[in-house]
């Protein structure tokens, strides 16, 4: 069995990426989850304290829905005619 030096243990040991790694993509293999998300979807990511006020997607779809009514509605600008000029 081959020893291992204090300092690579400890570098595995509390998580940290070695400097350097060798992947082998031959056997990289498409994402599984990547069908859950279908196209008409967005996925945010919340910052954590927002993630404790609002843990579901549900209660921030009802906040979020609930801001888009109370917001006011956008202006339409009258449509200008360019003139023609020949």
């Amino acid at each position: 069995m081959k020893e291992t030096s204090s300092t690579e243990r400890r570098a595995v040991s509390s998580g940290d990426m070695r400097a350097e790694y060798d992947f082998d993509y031959r056997k990289a293999r498409p994402n599984r989850f990547a069908r859950r998300v279908a196209q008409d979807h967005r996925v945010v990511v919340l910052d954590p304290d927002i993630s404790k006020v609002f843990p579901t997607s549900e209660s921030v779809n009802t906040v979020l829905r609930a801001l888009i009514t109370a917001m006011p509605k956008p202006r339409r600008r009258k449509a200008t005619r360019k003139s023609a000029s020949r």
